[in-house]
């Protein structure tokens, strides 16, 4: 193992995060160290700096450590300055309030007859509805709002799990930072799924902490589907919507409308 390739593992276990991503550039002997959040990140040249670690050892760690921490709280305070940047959609269900407990107005999106889209200003821990007065407060106005919101959740993780039933395959994202419902509206994302899919491509959001994507190849699929909406609908902290959608032409429609008249010889058997 070359000596850049073990200072690259060092880093990573020593910068290691769930808000962090790396990337290597194996050509350049490169370490980019990115913050999911903002986007931003501390690039790093491990071919000079390997061979000061043989010579400096911890001490010479202890600084890059330093530098990058540093860079990437600044790159948050810059973003703190900039309140689009912290601007996500949220997905809840149709019936959700339009309006908070003190009577301000929320400001959303229609999305399907059973789900609204909500935008939220993330606090970090936590996020806060935006409301129409939140609005004019951070002097934004709506189009900015959506901009920022369609741009900032194309920047969220996509990693997955995946299982097999009765020859369907599921895949299930459950990152449970709130916005994991919220992945259903990053249209790169569900395409690039969409390449994966050899059946049919269904997707549920029965709560706010998890999507399911299927790849429906037989009949079986839909009721495995159905089942499983429904028992993360009832389980869920803040329950969406227990109604699976299949995904077509960019668009989602309700599968117990298409399925139903679904004719048998259609469908495909293992």
């Amino acid at each position: 193992m070359s000596s850049s390739i073990k200072l690259k593992k060092t880093l990573e276990e020593r910068l290691s995060g769930t808000d962090r991503e790396f990337a290597y550039d194996r050509e350049d002997e490169t370490l980019r160290i990115t913050d999911k959040k903002t986007g931003k990140g501390v690039s790093l040249s491990l071919g000079g700096l390997s061979a000061r670690w043989s010579k400096e050892k911890d001490a010479l760690l202890d600084k890059l450590v330093y530098y990058v921490e540093e860079g990437l709280k600044a790159a948050h305070q810059q973003a703190d300055n900039n309140p689009l940047s912290t601007i996500f959609p949220v997905i809840r269900s149709a019936s959700f309030p339009l309006e908070t407990p003190e009577g301000e107005l929320l400001f959303y999106q229609e999305h399907t007859a059973e789900t609204r889209i909500y935008y939220a200003l993330d606090l970090g821990k936590t996020y806060k509805l935006l409301t129409k007065d939140k609005m004019t407060e951070l002097k934004v106005d709506e189009s900015q709002v959506l901009d920022a919101a369609r741009f900032n959740v194309k920047r969220l993780a996509t990693e997955y799990k995946e299982d097999q039933v009765a020859g369907n395959t599921f895949y299930f994202l459950n990152h449970n930072d709130g916005y994991d419902a919220s992945r259903i509206l990053n249209a790169n994302f569900l395409e690039d799924m969409k390449k994966k899919i050899i059946g049919e491509m269904a997707v549920a959001v029965p709560h706010q902490d998890v999507l399911i994507i299927g790849d429906i190849r037989n009949k079986q699929g839909y009721d495995i589907l159905a089942q499983m909406a429904m028992q993360f609908f009832m389980n869920g902290r803040v329950p969406v919507t227990a109604l699976p959608f299949l995904y077509e032409n960019k668009e989602l429609e309700p599968i117990f409308i298409l399925a139903k008249n679904k004719p048998v010889e259609d469908e495909t058997t293992d």
